[in-house]
């Protein structure tokens, strides 16, 4: 997830629908109000329903002038069927979710014949269920996507797909995609390698000193905390076709409004880190990259265990396992149970527990960093 330098509005985040204005509200109306059922449902899956008392789909037999198509109905039939089996892992793992909460706006709808996409934005906020002491109330975010339909000889609308435009693929009511192995590559001796962290619970006690280092982790996670959903101005973003995503490049922000200083030179040199709004190296933005500037420059070391992870620390994450890392977040808050919570970019979300990622994405490698 190398970002490059393509800038884009944030809510596009990869979606190729430009707005047509002359498609009239009443049909927007019509597949906003559809999209905002599918995202509801995939929500409600993860929800204790013990508490939500309704585990009835809003999308079965959806009223109005458009429906599922036979394929897209089977599909999230699929996605629901998964989404349940994440909310069993979670609740094993001592997680629930008490109530939830889901909106969806259009950002641009283009409609030629009988065919038409629609680009939206998602907005999602889960409850945490048997919250104690400080623990987070709620963990959000917001995420992309697009949609399409195609309408029948009475001008009846099915949606037939769903694509989400978002480059991290993080979201905690997402499916996962299936995944793909990637060729083989001779090793790169020069780079040091992160140790794999376990995703064991309990973990092993590793308490954190937080004076040590002269950071400032309080400052990092009040930046994260500021900008999940609201983009610093002061620096690009890597969201868009062909940008890599902005994941780094904000936990890169996160790490230097605590304390972490550049280290000017070369872009490409994975031993230098440096950002601002006209140029950023490689270690800047670039998830492996980062890694390699972490651990070479003593900044960061791997942890055991994911969840000895606290403020201030770095998770990252590698999908299919095939040694090239994918995702990078920062903790911004620990539970007195000993869970990690991270926020991120691509997708934007805040205070997502550990436990949820090791439950929505049991095939993928964790590696997490002391910093």
């Amino acid at each position: 997830m190398v970002a490059g330098v393509a800038l884009v509005p944030n809510w596009s985040a990869g979606a190729a629908v430009t707005d047509d204005p002359t498609v009239d509200p009443a049909t927007k109306a019509t597949f906003q109000r559809l999209a905002d059922a599918v995202f509801t449902d995939r929500t409600n899956a993860l929800v204790d329903q013990a508490k939500s008392g309704d585990d009835k789909q809003r999308t079965s037999g959806f009223s109005g002038r458009v429906r599922l198509s036979g394929t897209q109905s089977h599909q999230e039939s699929s996605a629901l069927a998964e989404l349940r089996g994440r909310k069993s892992r979670l609740a094993r793992l001592g997680e629930k979710y008490s109530a939830a909460s889901t909106s969806v706006t259009l950002d641009a709808t283009q409609v030629k014949g009988r065919s038409a996409k629609v680009a939206v934005t998602e907005t999602t906020t889960l409850t945490y269920e048997k919250v104690k002491g400080t623990e987070p109330k709620t963990t959000g975010f917001q995420a992309h996507h697009e949609l399409t339909f195609k309408a029948d000889r009475n001008g009846d609308w099915q949606l037939t797909g769903i694509r989400d435009t978002d480059s991290g693929y993080l979201a905690v009511n997402q499916v996962a995609k299936p995944a793909v192995a990637a060729p083989d590559t001779a090793a790169d001796d020069g780079p040091p390698e992160a140790t794999r962290a376990s995703t064991a619970w309990p973990a092993p006690a590793r308490a954190k000193n937080f004076s040590a280092t002269g950071y400032n982790y309080k400052a990092m996670v009040a930046y994260a905390k500021k900008y999940w959903s609201n983009y610093n101005p002061d620096y690009p973003d890597f969201n868009g076709q062909g940008a890599g995503g902005d994941c780094t490049n904000f936990v890169s922000q996160s790490l230097k409004a605590g304390g972490w200083k550049h280290v000017p030179g070369y872009t490409n040199d994975f031993h230098k880190w440096f950002g601002n709004s006209d140029i950023q190296s490689d270690s800047f933005v670039g998830v492996n990259e980062f890694s390699w500037f972490a651990l070479s420059s003593k900044r960061a070391s791997s942890l055991a265990n994911v969840y000895q992870a606290d403020l201030g620390d770095v998770v990252q994450m590698d999908f299919n396992r095939d040694g090239s890392k994918d995702h990078t977040m920062i903790v911004t808050y620990r539970s007195p149970q000993g869970v990690p919570y991270v926020t991120y970019h691509s997708t934007n979300t805040y205070n997502r527990s550990v436990a949820s990622l090791v439950a929505s994405y049991p095939n993928a490698a964790f590696y997490a960093y002391r910093t």
